[in-house]
């Protein structure tokens, strides 16, 4: 599938790019010209990710749209999705998309600059989901590190210096632990096309396996984050701004559990059963402990931080159950999660925007003021907590369900955090909206304006559609979760260990926008 002659996946990654270059292009003083130029780049983006479901195959086992080119040595260009990349990209031009909107009246200072870098950023996450070679996704993954490092640190907060490095040195860790697992794999096969080595049937020996996987886990733990290399999440949130951090618990966050679904789960299926154990008591952790630290929080963006860290505890929980539909919840409430903790994050700029202060005691009886405000703020904590009738209840009830045969002691666990997350997020909302509007500061507080309103409408119409026709999504995920479930857990199949119903070969003939059988 091309546009203008220009492959699709190619067009989405790079078109961001383009504004990016068009922005820089722009004197600094023409600020109308710089905002507007970053919201329709993105609008634009968005579109042309949508693009992509016209001529999406549900039913196709393979990956779709696929371009692949000789990049150098024996790697190459090689791009392609299947449903789970298909769901992850809508999410982050979506996202990308609000996010940009939402900075029109909150950054008022280096605003190409501002701009430039979100679009670079956007690069760099739609990156990461189209590449199926392994240091293309290494370079993408890299690309994301430097704008939001400079988002954090130099748009964010008091102290943003302090939070922009810790975040940096983490992710950087992580990193140079996946570049020794990707010389490992190159050196193993020769090649770092991720879709030949699943299908060779070649794996690492034993211990290499295990060694490998354990780096490979740690860099995609630090990501997501899990228990315990979470720490850098809360400073990074509170600091960065309102976009900043809508995107990265929106789409960073995701790249994490990306990587364990993508990578881990079919290249190390012995090492990932080996580890599992581990796995699950640090994903039942990070559930509790976050939900029981988000209890005890004072400022709202860092509840709705550690808050992200219990709910991700869910979606490691649901993929390491390593069954159908534990494993597609998983993946669906990565989506959930994007949608509802973006919203929460908006819905804290806001009032900060307002008021300059994230402290739930300055706040109080906000609904007298702030009707509109009030009502969004419901909806999407609703949706945080799981309410039937809203997407967040729907990922969470499949990862339950997925995780029960594997073992009932740890879905027991878990649902401990769903009723330690009612209570976090009721009791913030209560503190908030409700009670007596007694201080001076807030009594004057405007509700939403039009701008506002319009960057919740479209989360709030994805929870709603989510939680009550969840069909369409988990229809497009079928074929890809079926595809990782046969590779590390067949007998659901009743089926031996094979290779995947399709791979890419290494050589360069694959045509653009079709499936190599």
């Amino acid at each position: 599938m091309t546009i203008l002659g220009v492959p699709i996946l190619s067009l989405i990654t790079f078109f961001p790019l383009l504004g990016m270059l068009l922005i820089l292009c722009l004197p600094a003083a023409r600020i109308g010209a710089i905002k507007w130029t970053a919201n329709i780049v993105t609008a634009i983006e968005f579109l042309l990710t949508l693009a992509l479901l016209g001529g999406f195959q549900a039913t196709a086992s393979g990956m779709q749209f696929m371009e692949q080119r000789n990049w150098f040595l024996n790697i190459q260009y090689l791009m392609g999705i299947d449903g789970i990349s298909l769901l992850l990209i809508l999410l982050t031009s979506l996202l990308t998309f609000i996010a940009t909107l939402s900075s029109w009246s909150a950054i008022k200072d280096r605003l190409k600059e501002y701009y430039a870098f979100l679009l670079l950023l956007e690069v760099g996450m739609v990156g990461v989901f189209v590449s199926l070679d392994l240091v293309l996704f290494y370079v993408f993954w890299e690309v994301m590190l430097v704008p939001m490092y400079f988002l954090i640190g130099i748009w964010g907060g008091e102290r943003k210096l302090y939070a922009a490095i810790k975040f940096f040195l983490y992710t950087l860790f992580g990193s140079v632990l996946m570049l020794v697992d990707i010389l490992v794999l190159y050196h193993h096969y020769g090649h770092t096309n991720l879709l030949t080595m699943i299908s060779s049937g070649s794996r690492l020996a034993g211990t290499v396996q295990l060694w490998v996987f354990a780096a490979f886990f740690v860099g995609f733990a630090i990501k997501v984050p899990m228990f315990p290399f979470h720490t850098w999440l809360p400073d990074a949130h509170v600091e960065a701004p309102t976009a900043g951090s809508v995107l990265l618990a929106g789409v960073l966050l995701k790249m994490g559990t990306y990587g364990f679904v993508r990578f881990s789960l079919p290249l190390f299926p012995e090492a990932s059963y080996a580890f599992m154990p581990v796995i699950m008591v640090l994903a039942l952790i990070a559930i509790v402990y976050g939900a029981l630290v988000s209890l005890m929080q004072k400022d709202m963006k860092k509840l709705i931080a550690y808050s992200s860290v219990s709910h991700m505890g869910f979606v490691v929980l649901g993929i390491f159950a390593m069954t159908p539909l534990a494993l597609k919840g998983a993946i669906l409430q990565m989506v959930n999660h994007g949608i509802s903790t973006g919203a929460l994050f908006l819905i804290v700029g806001i009032v900060y925007e307002r008021r300059h202060t994230r402290l739930i005691a300055e706040y109080g009886g906000l609904s007298a003021r702030m009707p509109v405000y009030a009502a969004v703020f419901l909806i999407m904590t609703l949706s945080s907590i799981g309410l039937p009738g809203l997407n967040g209840f729907i990922g969470e009830f499949m990862i339950l369900m997925g995780t029960f045969p594997v073992s009932w002691l740890w879905t027991a666990i878990a649902s401990t955090g769903i009723i330690l997350g009612a209570a976090y997020m009721l009791w913030l909302y209560q503190r908030v909206m409700f009670g007596k509007l007694d201080n001076p500061a807030n009594q004057s507080l405007a509700d939403l304006n039009l701008r506002e309103l319009c960057t919740f409408l479209p989360l709030i119409v994805m929870a709603v559609w989510i939680g009550l026709y969840p069909k369409p999504f988990l229809t497009i995920l079928d074929k890809p979760v079926e595809n990782i479930v046969r590779l590390v857990h067949p007998e659901y199949y009743n089926i031996p260990l094979q290779k995947p119903p399709t791979a890419v070969a290494p050589s360069h003939g694959a045509a653009a926008g079709h499936e190599v059988k």
